[in-house]
């Protein structure tokens, strides 16, 4: 008898366990079914090609002595930006009487809810000789206090990051492919945004096998923007960066000066294949007279050599 009631204590433990453990199993694919439909499901977005949004500025941060980050935040918490990879947007403010627009590429993206981040470097007035006024935009968003708004519209552009190493060039009446598996780039200056954009799409999905070869021209190494997080993509072995600088220190500088150079981008750039292309951003004079001419001296076509 005490035998047999120790069978049944034990098989009404069993049943216990076994009760508790699949309750937590139901519970466990509850919970991930639910995470996944509140990450995955569809987000309003900010933008519209059509018309202004207002932004209202939440944050700014100084990064450098001419360099901020400016956070903004989206219509609600819940709004992602809705800006493509690959695409830009436009500010738009009234200045002096003046309707003045530019063009910007966040270092935010899709995957930050409820808000948007640009890095810019300010223009000061009375500080380039060719540039006395500075610039307008760059210094009407230095002088915004926390709660002004600026309006912005988009998305803007003509290439789009499509994952895997695909990018497609799209106008009103065509939309071609170009694989860039191992794509260079060039920057320069704030440049660099739109390059940080595509390599931040690459880098954070483990299954992109695509190679980024960077190269980052600027005066001076106190110029190079968004350093710190250049530093941390270095570590993915995708990533690949090299600097070059007009001004370099006297010491410690391991890295190129002077402009961008034919034998520069053979030695930092993978050479024309058929799963190569070349990401261009920054002033015209580098693109026209230093990037371009190059390239083509190096044997890439025209139609992979893409420019934002």
């Amino acid at each position: 008898n005490e035998y047999k009631s120790y069978l049944r204590m034990e098989h009404s433990s069993l049943s216990y366990s076994r009760a508790v453990a699949g309750l937590a199993t139901v519970i466990s694919i509850g919970l991930v079914t639910l995470y996944f439909f509140i990450s995955k499901r569809k987000r309003p977005t900010t933008l519209n090609p059509e018309k202004k949004v207002p932004l209202k500025l939440i944050e700014k941060t100084k990064v450098s002595h001419d360099t901020r980050k400016f956070r903004f935040a989206l219509p609600s918490e819940d709004h992602i930006l809705g800006l493509p990879v690959g695409n830009h947007l436009s500010l738009i403010a009234d200045i002096n009487g003046e309707t003045v627009i530019r063009s910007y590429t966040p270092v935010s993206s899709d995957d930050d809810v409820g808000y948007m981040d640009l890095v810019i470097k300010v223009y000061f007035s009375n500080v380039h000789p060719k540039f006395p006024d500075g610039g307008k935009m760059t210094q009407h968003l230095e002088a915004m206090k926390i709660g002004d708004t600026i309006d912005v519209r988009g998305p803007k552009g003509k290439i789009f990051y499509v994952g895997d190493g695909f990018y497609e060039v799209r106008s009103p009446s065509n939309t071609r492919s170009v694989c860039g598996k191992k794509v260079g780039m060039i920057a320069g200056g704030s440049g660099i945004t739109p390059m940080l954009q595509i390599a931040t799409e690459i880098l954070k999905n483990p299954a992109d096998d695509s190679e980024i070869f960077l190269i980052y021209a600027n005066q001076t190494p106190d110029d190079i923007l968004c350093k710190d997080i250049l530093d941390e993509y270095e570590k993915d072995d995708r990533f690949n960066i090299w600097y070059t600088v007009d001004r370099a220190p006297e010491t410690g500088w391991k890295y190129d000066v002077g402009f961008v150079s034919q034998e520069m981008i053979s030695k930092h750039i993978p050479p024309p294949s058929d799963d190569t292309c070349v990401l261009m951003c920054g002033p015209p004079p580098m693109i026209k007279f230093a990037c371009l001419p190059n390239l083509e001296k190096i044997g890439f076509s025209e139609d992979v050599c893409l420019k934002f």
